[in-house]
């Protein structure tokens, strides 16, 4: 029992302890809700839907309670979702929402499938952490990772919605069609077919599974987690048996994975009198977000306008032709998906025929390189070394040059057909083509070898020109071998036209031999027939050479036409090519009206009936009422509306990517490199 004292010494210790516990649990109290606080001010992030039916298919990403909102906050998008912070396949800035400076916004994106789920990512990036060395494609910065606000749940893509990026080629073989497509595993897919849709009766063939892995690559940033992606798995199969000119309804897929969507097309025709086609270099592929290389809005309208013209033709048969730098994907994988998404509506109809380019292939240990190519092949590839290329597409004959390393063989270099009254060659500027080469052989038996009184027009294909008025001293090396070795066989073997990429430009030149031009055969006799050159690199890549100086740029040399350039352009566009057994026509269709801006017209012969000097000295004019001529142009114009009102869904998922760089409130603009 305590005494007195004890009792009241004690009583003043008691209440200092009791101060001591109330003070605690105050500021216990104030942590918590501190805690509570800054948890009820963290950044929300949410994306619907969760899942999706197909590629190109939206979400809706909706952010709130951003504090202090910044113009260099950004969103980042991830594919696998659990990627690191620094491989996004994509950013977009926050400011592309009108309504960022809230702290709240929302952005819709079309999304391609990658055979992965998605996951997004708000980061803040400061000024201060601007990283000059880390920068994409244009040498702007890319965006710093260090503060992270807000992660989404996952988006995926729902099971058993069948194959995607589905296109189609010519075999070479008459009454074959291949079809090829990518799934997410290997387990055994088909295509069904037949004249009727949904009688795939007896019209049934396996496809082969095929694929690469990432040590196929042989550089960075292909080899690089940042660039590569799982490409999934590429299917192959050939449709026989059918019947030439006639109009097929087929499906690629399985019972247990899921069936596309039917799709048709016209088959072959050998015996037709009529050859169309649409033919154009350097298109790439668009995408609704920034990312590590520079993408090519102009590529939705080049679609937009071909797939008119495929629509208004009806029951025809007709092919694209895309020579050279197809998707600028430059190691980063993902830009192949994006470009098979993009192409699909088109090269599932008609076959898709490419030639290799510069970024397909280049790379720093590429087998062939000369001591004077030193200066010409370089890195353009993105460490890709023609192995993407080479698997996803699958082009006729079997042209193939070993890569010099544990990578498959590079494929689709140089091969030929016939279509209707037409022969078409197509060779490749980035592996050996000199004189004693396979290629050089190949090119030479080809020539020598085609029935002029069955395909009395012979076009040739390839990447780079032979001829350009651009400023182009890099290639002038190459451009010296292919006027020594292969200008020749050209001239000796009557090539109607030679059709380049490379140079972004379009640019038709007279008929030419060593830079001289040739008569056209209209009013003198014991003329020759010499090649039409035709640089047709225009379809998309946004990179323009100048052949007049900037306004910002009034020091840079301005590049005359001379006389052998008919007609040059910085339009974007592709050509039309119209040919019967008598005449040839090609067209070039600009984007930003769809309609015929130049023409030239070749008889059989070799005559060049138009497309030169006119009464009033201007050159390369082509008046309406030729124009309107053109054996394609009733099927055109009769079916434009109708295939227009059908795309407009297809241009709007892509809408906010043709404004995005004006939408972004970033502080510097794109630099356009002097790049082909």
């Amino acid at each position: 029992m305590l005494n007195g004292h004890s009792f009241f010494s004690f009583f003043p210790t008691a209440i200092q302890q009791s101060s001591s516990c109330l003070s605690a649990m105050i500021l216990l109290f104030f942590f918590f809700l501190s805690l509570l606080s800054h948890s009820q001010s963290k950044p929300i992030l949410i994306v619907t839907p969760k899942t999706l039916t197909k590629s190109g298919d939206s979400v809706l990403i909706q952010w709130s309670g951003i504090d202090s909102p910044s113009k260099l906050d950004w969103l980042g998008l991830y594919s696998p979702p659990d990627s690191s912070h620094d491989n996004f396949i994509g950013y977009k800035f926050l400011s592309s929402s009108p309504t960022w400076e809230s702290g709240s916004g929302s952005i819709s994106l079309p999304l391609t499938s990658l055979r992965s789920n998605y996951s997004f990512r708000i980061f803040r990036w400061t000024e201060s952490e601007v990283k000059p060395d880390l920068h994409d494609h244009d040498h702007n910065p890319l965006p710093g990772t260090n503060h992270l606000l807000a992660e989404s749940e996952r988006v995926g893509f729902e099971p058993g919605r069948g194959p995607e990026q589905i296109h189609l080629a010519l075999t070479g073989r008459e009454g074959e069609m291949r079809v090829m497509f990518v799934a997410e595993d290997p387990e055994e897919r088909h295509v069904r077919y037949g004249e009727k849709e949904g009688d795939w009766e007896g019209n049934v063939a396996v496809a082969r599974a095929g694929r690469y892995e990432r040590e196929d690559m042989c550089h960075a940033p292909a080899n690089e987690s940042v660039g590569w992606r799982d490409p999934g798995w590429i299917f192959d199969v050939v449709m026989t048996g059918l019947k030439g000119g006639v109009k097929y309804y087929y499906q690629v897929g399985s019972e247990s994975k899921g069936w596309s969507t039917t799709r048709s097309f016209v088959s072959l025709d050998t015996s037709s009198n009529e050859t169309i086609a649409f033919l154009f270099g350097d298109m790439g592929t668009a995408t609704p977000y920034l990312t590590f290389s520079r993408t090519q809005d102009e590529s939705i309208s080049t679609i937009k306008w071909i797939l008119r013209d495929i629509e208004a033709l009806g029951d025809k048969p007709a092919f694209v032709s895309h020579i050279g730098d197809i998707s600028y994907a430059r190691g980063y994988s993902w830009l192949w998906d994006e470009f098979f998404n993009l192409i699909e509506p088109v090269a599932s109809k008609v076959p898709y025929h490419v030639c290799i380019g510069n970024h397909e292939y280049d790379w720093p240990s590429q087998p062939w390189r000369p001591e004077w190519s030193n200066s010409i092949y370089g890195t353009d590839g993105g460490g890709e070394c023609g192995v993407p290329y080479s698997l996803r597409f699958n082009m006729p004959g079997n042209s193939s040059e070993p890569t010099g390393t544990h990578a498959p063989a590079t494929r689709n270099l140089y091969y030929s057909f016939d279509m209707g009254p037409v022969h078409f060659v197509y060779l490749s500027t980035e592996t050996n083509f000199l004189l004693g080469s396979r290629q050089y052989n190949f090119l030479k038996h080809d020539l020598q070898s085609v029935d002029r009184t069955k395909t009395p027009f012979v076009v040739v294909q390839g990447h780079r020109p032979m001829y350009t008025t651009s400023y182009e001293v890099i290639d002038a090396p190459l451009r010296e071998r292919m006027l020594q070795h292969l200008e020749p066989l050209f001239v000796k073997n009557n090539v109607t036209l030679a059709l380049w990429g490379h140079v972004h430009r379009y640019e038709r030149f007279c008929p030419l031999k060593n830079f001289t031009c040739g008569s056209m055969g209209l009013k003198e006799e014991g003329w020759e027939a010499l090649p039409v050159h035709v640089v047709i690199g225009m379809g998309g890549q946004d990179w323009q050479p100048k052949w007049e100086p900037r306004p910002d740029h009034p020091n840079d040399p301005i590049y005359p036409q001379p006389k052998r350039s008919l007609y040059r352009t910085g339009e974007f566009g592709y050509t039309r090519l119209v040919a019967t057994k008598e005449k040839l026509i090609l067209s070039f269709v600009g984007n930003h009206d769809g309609e015929v801006h130049d023409m030239v017209e070749i008889l059989a012969s070799g005559q060049v009936l138009n497309g030169g000097d006119d009464d009033s000295g201007k050159v390369g004019v082509v008046h309406k009422d030729e124009v309107m001529q053109s054996s394609l142009s009733h099927y055109v114009w009769g079916g434009s509306v109708l295939v227009l009102g059908g795309f407009v869904g297809y241009v709007l998922g892509f809408v906010s990517h043709a404004r995005k760089r004006a939408a972004l409130g970033r502080g510097w603009t794109n630099v356009k490199t002097e790049e082909t």
